[in-house]
Order: C-alpha cells, then sequence, then structure tokens
C-alpha cells in the first residue's frame, strides 16, 4: 500500500488530534497507523479533543509535527480558533501544523477553498485524493530536514 520508511534513531513525534465537535475515530486510527508505518511516534489524542487539551499536551512536549483531522464536516469553522490558539504558544510557533480531511458539510476538496485555515495558522490544508500523498510528502519533507518547520510548498 504505502511504502515504508526506515525509522530514524530517535523516531520524530507527531501529535494527532480531531476538532472538539467531531466523535470519529476511524480517521485517527487510520492516520495513527499510517503515521507509525512512517516511523513517527504518535500520541493520538482521540474524538472531541478540546483545544485546550491539544494546547497542553502539545505544548508539554512539542512534536515535529501536529496533524488535525476531522471529518464531520465543521473543521472550516472549528479549526482557525484551534489554530490561533496552537500560534499562541511559543513553544508551537514553528511546529508544522496541518488540517485534513471533511472540512465543511459540501465536501469541499479544494485545499484553496477555505483561506481561513492558513491564515489562522495552518501550514498545510490536505484535502481530496491527494490528501495522503500529499501527507506522506509533508512527512519526507520533515525527515529530510531533520523535522523542524515544513512549508506549505512542501505539500503543494
Amino acid at each position: 500500500m504505502y511504502q515504508r520508511h526506515q525509522p530514524p534513531e530517535s523516531p520524530p513525534r507527531v501529535v494527532l488530534s480531531t476538532i472538539p465537535s467531531d466523535a470519529h475515530t476511524w480517521n485517527l486510527l487510520f492516520l495513527h497507523l499510517l503515521l507509525e508505518e512512517q516511523g513517527w511516534e504518535v500520541t493520538n489524542l482521540g474524538a472531541c479533543v478540546p483545544v485546550d487539551t491539544l494546547v497542553t499536551e502539545s505544548a508539554a512536549r512539542p512534536p515535529d509535527l501536529i496533524v488535525v483531522s476531522t471529518v464531520n464536516g465543521h473543521g472550516a469553522e472549528e479549526a482557525p480558533a484551534l489554530a490561533r490558539a496552537v500560534r499562541a504558544v511559543p513553544a508551537l510557533v514553528r511546529v508544522p501544523l496541518v488540517i485534513g480531511g471533511k472540512l465543511d458539510t459540501e465536501g469541499s476538496v479544494d485545499p484553496d477553498a477555505h483561506p481561513a485555515l492558513t491564515e489562522a495558522g495552518f501550514d498545510a490544508v490536505l484535502t481530496g485524493p491527494n490528501a495522503v500523498p500529499r501527507l506522506l510528502a509533508l512527512l519526507d519533507s520533515l525527515s529530510q530536514r531533520g523535522h523542524g518547520r515544513a512549508y506549505a510548498d512542501a505539500v503543494r
């Protein structure tokens, strides 16, 4: 299915979450397994994660990446506040932050359909049939840079 990468000596860490109103877990399970296959250490916060919980957990041990996955169609509405809260924490300002899934109730797949998400602080919006390949490209980019901040062009 997807090529497994050799894990580094010290695996990069990712915090995986969803928005507060999203009770779905299958997307989180899929991403958890995919990220682990790529050699990442995953902290999966589960469903219906309050923004404060995501920020507190991420700030306690800043990860190399934060992934927000949502499928309930309310991501475009709720996620900008989440991004602003993450970016307000000095330890998280440069941590790559991405969002993907079903971001609105119409099922828009154009990553540029929700400019408020990148304006609020997300580095990438991953939707539609290219979402997983773009996430894998981002993971490769971060691995090649020795972790650290990824830029949106790494996943475009």
